[in-house]
């Protein structure tokens, strides 16, 4: 890390990161909880009323659908201080201040999207596209919280082209996997609301072609770190594409156990908490076969 860098800086970036991650669990849980339609109107909860009121027929849907809007306000904060550290800490940082506005332009985004999804009586389309946009948010912050830890001199590959090369397509295949995962849960009983539409895709033929495009997935992952094993001297791409497989690897074994056991609650929650760290580890290990000085 450049010596100049501030303690605070850094702890921000990783507070943004940690609640962009905390956000797609609680979507998870209004998900899981079928209470996607637990304020159903946007931006108020329900007509007349920012804030669930009593007797609504949602019942404790209403609680969990509005504790997940409220934590918005808290990652929009986050965001927001985002700016405001790498102002304060880091002005002379162009490039770094630059990319710091994308997290709050993004939960803006991200908050107008959820309405809609919401209007639209949870189409899966939207739905997808809601947690695939988190999923853009979450790599993004990652990206910064790696980025401050760096200088702003031109990147200098550490590894040879086709490794790279390599890490990119694993990276496109990454997003597939989590487009996909997507498509089976919309396909599934975990779509938000027991009454939404779903996808119309057979669920068990959908589970098989992600698990597929996983597999396909974990074997890139092991071939970018073999040949990183091979050719790299700095230990900063083997620690990173280490990470990379032990997340994957974690997260496949959740996702078959969850889909042999019935799909449990507890456990698609954890996939989902998986899905963003493999968005966080693969951000990472594309970033570290490449170097930035002071």
């Amino acid at each position: 890390m450049p010596q100049l860098v501030n303690p605070w800086l850094r702890k921000i970036l990783l507070i943004n990161l940690i609640l962009e991650v905390g956000i797609v669990v609680t979507g998870g849980l209004v998900r899981l909880t079928g209470s996607g339609l637990g304020c159903p109107t946007w931006p108020q909860c329900v007509p007349g009323s920012f804030i669930p009121v009593p007797h609504q027929e949602q019942g404790f849907h209403k609680l969990i659908e509005f504790g997940n809007r409220t934590l918005t306000g808290a990652v929009g904060l986050a965001a927001l201080l985002v700016i405001v550290a790498v102002w304060r800490w880091a002005p002379g940082r162009r490039a770094l201040l630059r990319i710091s506005v994308l997290p709050l332009v993004g939960v803006l985004l991200q908050a107008i999207l959820g309405g809609i999804t919401v209007l639209t009586g949870l189409n899966p389309a939207l739905v997808a596209a809601h947690f695939l946009a988190s999923m853009v948010l979450v790599s993004l912050s990652a990206y910064l919280l790696y980025r401050v830890g760096e200088g702003d001199a031109p990147p200098v590959a550490l590894v040879r082209k086709e490794i790279r090369s390599l890490a990119w397509v694993t990276a496109g295949l990454g997003a597939l996997v989590l487009m996909l995962g997507t498509v089976v849960t919309g396909s599934g009983p975990h779509s938000g609301d027991a009454t939404t539409p779903r996808f119309g895709f057979d669920a068990r033929t959908i589970s098989w072609l992600h698990a597929d495009t996983v597999m396909l997935f974990i074997g890139l992952v092991v071939a970018v770190l073999l040949a990183v094993h091979l050719t790299a001297t700095d230990p900063r791409p083997r620690r990173s594409w280490h990470a990379l497989l032990g997340v994957t690897v974690l997260q496949g074994l959740v996702g078959y156990t969850q889909y042999f056991t019935g799909l449990p609650e507890v456990l698609v929650m954890v996939h989902m908490l998986g899905a963003s760290l493999l968005a966080v580890s693969l951000t990472y290990g594309v970033l570290s076969l490449r170097k930035r000085e002071v």
